[in-house]
């Protein structure tokens, strides 16, 4: 009996993505979760109320250890704007927490190597920084709007399950923060933290699979030469295409990181594919969306554009660096 190569190449790179990235994204979850329980959403708060340069810097490292979407940032704003954080370090935590989170990097790492997740993450953090202290130096402060300010009616522990994340731990983390004593939440129940992140772990399985099926599906039956046409490092308008089509998709971390190590192997640019890992993971439609509650139109229309320069750079300095 004799069986296609494509699908034999298909299968093996399936096979190999599944269990590599499973087993990456169940150890990172549950570091994670460990990690949240002792750093819960009011100590978040409390840190980015922090002024000047230092507020920045805390900013930019809290949103690269929480593992927040581009989505659940958004409920988690509203507790920073009601909790007066001040606005540069608000900003710089809303666009490094989704690009910056360990899941993310993680999956980089291991997919795409140390080179390509260092230029990632020192664009995603240097772009965050800067944006972050120059949006609130221009004055952008005034285009939120009154009642993102309002006092929440709801009680404490209900604010902190409404700023649920994308990876392991935090509801875990939300139930110890309530009720408990701060002895108490020093003893994470580890039991408790991986039954969280494997529940985690299958609300993402499905986005994962999708994306390490379509991948592997390239992989193995797409020619070579179409994506090289496309999106190689021939077209100049693959990257800012990528990253343009990247925010409307709205695609996951755990979809698209495995769809770019196939097209990565089938040719496609690592510039252009960064800048759609960018432009999907640090913004969406849905956020967009969610951020009108927020903030005016001319903020909304900064955040995109901070996010889309951001994504264009990424993929402009690794095609220019390597």
């Amino acid at each position: 009996m004799n069986i296609d190569p494509s699908l034999t190449h298909a299968a093996g790179m399936w096979l190999f993505l599944a269990a590599e990235l499973s087993l990456l994204f169940l150890a990172i979850s549950y570091l994670v979760g460990i990690l949240q329980h002792y750093i819960p959403p009011a100590k978040i708060r409390q840190l980015l109320s922090s002024q000047g340069g230092r507020g920045y810097l805390f900013a930019a490292g809290l949103g690269a250890i929480t593992p927040f979407c581009s989505c659940s940032t958004t409920p988690f704003l509203k507790g920073l704007l009601r909790a007066q954080a001040s606005f540069g370090t608000m900003l710089v935590f809303l666009f490094a927490s989704p690009l910056l989170n360990p899941v993310i990097i993680g999956l980089l790492a291991f997919s795409f190597g140390v080179q390509v997740t260092a230029l990632y993450f020192a664009v995603a953090l240097g772009v965050s920084l800067v944006a972050g202290w120059l949006l609130e130096k221009l004055g952008f402060e005034r285009f939120v709007r009154e009642q993102a300010y309002a006092p929440e009616e709801a009680s404490t522990c209900a604010s902190a399950s409404a700023t649920s994340s994308c990876a392991a731990g935090n509801q875990n983390s939300n139930q110890t923060s309530c009720g408990a004593s701060s002895a108490e939440r020093r003893k994470p129940d580890w039991r408790g933290l991986w039954q969280s992140t494997w529940k985690d772990f299958r609300q993402a399985l499905p986005y994962l699979l999708i994306g390490i099926s379509v991948g592997s599906l390239i992989y193995g039956f797409v020619p070579t030469e179409l994506i090289a046409r496309y999106a190689g490092t021939d077209n100049l308008l693959a990257i800012p295409f990528a990253a343009v089509v990247g925010i409307p998709l709205y695609v996951r971390a755990e979809a698209v990181i495995p769809l770019s190590a196939a097209l990565i192997a089938k040719g496609a640019s690592t510039g252009a594919l960064m800048a759609l890992i960018i432009g999907s993971a640090g913004a969406s439609l849905t956020e967009v969306i969610l951020l009108k509650s927020l903030f005016k139109n001319p903020l909304i229309a900064a955040f995109v554009g901070v996010v889309l320069s951001m994504a264009i750079a990424a993929g402009v300095a690794y095609t220019l660096l390597f």
